[in-house]
């Protein structure tokens, strides 16, 4: 299985974390950029192949990247976004499970009342009000099949990227400070 690299060029090593978030170390938040240009970098590689995180920096940030474990950092957080599109899958099927109870439901009544007023009403209008009536039972339908058919596959692609970045590990390469 192939190794890819995703490269990260930084001055300091504090820009890869979100300069507002006060949690100490491993458990803070990485910067939206940085996970940005990390996760547009993951996607590019096919799903089978491992990653590694590259952050190369200066020389001078040697001492800074001593006090921080930045493999840990960065396995946390996506193991955190992992958990989030987690949660949102679950909660997408959940809403899909109760909105094709509500839309069985009301093309079951929608069915019994076209036949009961197929037996009262006659005319081409109330063909026409029949039919419409069966129409909305199942476009009531739409949702429901819509997340189980299309709006799932992002989610969960999502979160299969998150898992495999948890485990990414990470190399720190330091380099002579541009003169």
């Amino acid at each position: 299985m192939a190794v890819q690299a995703v490269e990260l060029r930084l001055s300091k090593i504090s820009q890869i974390f979100n300069s507002l978030d006060p949690t100490p170390f491993p458990e803070r938040d990485l910067d939206n950029d940085a996970v940005d240009f990390i996760v547009g970098w993951a996607e590019e590689h096919p799903s089978s192949a491992s990653l590694v995180l590259i952050v190369h920096l200066p020389e001078s940030e040697r001492g800074a990247v001593a006090k921080v474990d930045v493999q840990d950092s960065v396995n946390i957080y996506f193991t955190h976004l992992y958990g989030v599109e987690r949660r949102r899958l679950r909660g997408l099927f959940r809403q899909g499970r109760i909105s094709l109870v509500i839309g069985i439901a009301v093309l079951i009544l929608c069915n019994l009342a076209s036949e009961g007023l197929a037996a009262v009403f006659k005319g081409p209008f109330a063909s026409a009000m029949l039919d419409g009536l069966i129409i909305f039972g199942w476009v009531i339908n739409w949702r429901p099949a819509q997340i189980f058919l299309y709006d799932w596959w992002p989610v969960h692609r999502l979160m299969k990227l998150y898992e495999r970045l948890s485990r990414m590990p990470v190399e720190i390469k330091f380099h002579p400070a541009a003169a």
